[in-house]
């Protein structure tokens, strides 16, 4: 179990890396940079659409948006430019 934890983070900290190769490279679109974004300040920022206190629905929605607004975002950027960099760190 400690292992699969383990491997599961060392993934995340990898796509993050991919997702900050992508951001910064001029072939991505600025409507995916600007979601990107948008997912980085939403995780980052004090306030959120429905606030943590609320049980369950407070911290499930910081589960959603996220997500979703990194795949949204990656749905924009070509399939070569993605692979190119998570060939790069190695994923």
């Amino acid at each position: 179990m400690l292992e699969r934890l383990k491997s599961i983070g060392r993934r995340f900290r990898r796509e993050l890396k991919v997702y900050r190769l992508v951001f910064r490279d001029p072939r991505t679109p600025r409507a995916a940079k600007l979601l990107l974004g948008l997912a980085l300040a939403y995780a980052a920022l004090p306030f959120d659409v429905i606030p943590d206190f609320v049980p369950v629905i407070g911290h499930l929605d910081d589960a959603i948006i996220i997500p979703a607004l990194v795949i949204v975002a990656l749905k924009m950027i070509p399939n070569e430019v993605v692979e190119e960099h998570r060939r790069s760190v190695g994923l």
